[in-house]
């Protein structure tokens, strides 16, 4: 139960309000940012809630038990406030939010209402919906292993063992331009195509430094290397940014195998029954099913 000040519940019983709504959000880069719904900006607990935000929450929805409450605001991309290049590159994908309740004429009496994270993100031309999850959300993430064909793991991380900065598996490059999503660069080495297929794509510099994205596909041509990412990046790409690729996995055992060494660390059962041997039954034509491998 929310514990609300003597003078708090006073004024919420008083058929004049002087509330208004502010969120507290601090993205998982450091940076702490305050919105209101109030017509003037408030400030407390070293945070400026800023008012020309054009921000509004709806409902509130708090469930029982593990089950996930929260709520959507939404609110303009404004380049003061929330800024569109940094909504597509994700840098409020998990954020952390806090949802107050203040006395917009005394902001030293305020009620936290909420802890919340940024879940899904809509946007429209001028535009953006954010939803909040309830910290319950956590309780809805995969944990274990999944029993499947291809591996589990993503290339590089802890399960997986392999080091990405080991030669022939990453490498430097420079951008040399930006034509119809192919974003074409030279390489400092020779790639089969297809290599990158998968991978990541980090930029050192320019507009986009810092920000990742996901190989779609890869052709190369002597030094010269084709990429086309899954995501465009959210800001201007310039001839001259430098970037630095990593190789890419298929998760197949014979990709872990060939191009990494490292099939003592897959993660998958490339091995599994699939549906065909679970609804077969016993026949003189086909192999004994005596429980044993089909693969001796």
């Amino acid at each position: 139960m929310r514990d609300a000040s003597a003078s708090l519940r006073a004024k919420l019983d008083s058929p004049v309000s002087t509330f208004c709504t502010c969120w507290r959000l601090a993205r998982r880069d450091g940076v702490v940012m305050g919105f209101t719904d109030h017509d003037r900006d408030i400030a407390f607990g070293g945070v400026t809630f800023s008012a020309a935000t054009g921000l509004s929450a709806s409902e509130t929805e708090s469930r029982l038990g593990f089950a996930v409450g929260g709520n959507e605001t939404s609110g303009a991309l404004d380049s003061a406030g929330i800024v569109e290049a940094d909504v597509l590159a994700g840098a409020y994908d998990g954020a952390g939010v806090e949802i107050w309740l203040v006395d917009w004429s005394d902001p030293t009496d305020r009620l936290l209402l909420d802890v919340a994270t940024i879940g899904e993100i809509r946007r429209s031309e001028f535009a953006f919906v954010a939803e909040t999850r309830s910290g319950a959300h956590w309780f809805d993430q995969p944990q274990g292993r999944s029993f499947q064909r291809a591996c589990s793991a993503d290339l590089g991380d802890a399960r997986c063992g392999v080091d990405l900065s080991r030669p022939g598996l990453a490498v430097d490059g420079v951008v040399a331009g930006l034509s119809g999503g192919v974003l074409a660069m030279d390489v400092s080495g020779l790639f089969a195509s297809g290599f990158f297929a998968g991978g990541r794509l980090r930029f050192a510099s320019g507009a986009n430094a810092g920000s990742t994205f996901t190989v779609k596909s890869h052709l190369q041509d002597a030094t010269r290397a084709s990429i086309v990412l899954w995501s465009a990046p959210p800001r201007p790409v310039a001839a001259g940014d430098a970037v630095h690729l990593s190789a890419g996995c298929d998760k197949s055992p014979e990709t872990c195998q060939a191009r990494f060494r490292n099939i003592v660390n897959f993660r998958g059962f490339p091995h599994m029954p699939g549906n065909d041997r679970v609804i077969a039954y016993p026949s003189a034509l086909a192999p004994t099913m005596d429980g044993g491998s089909f693969f001796k």
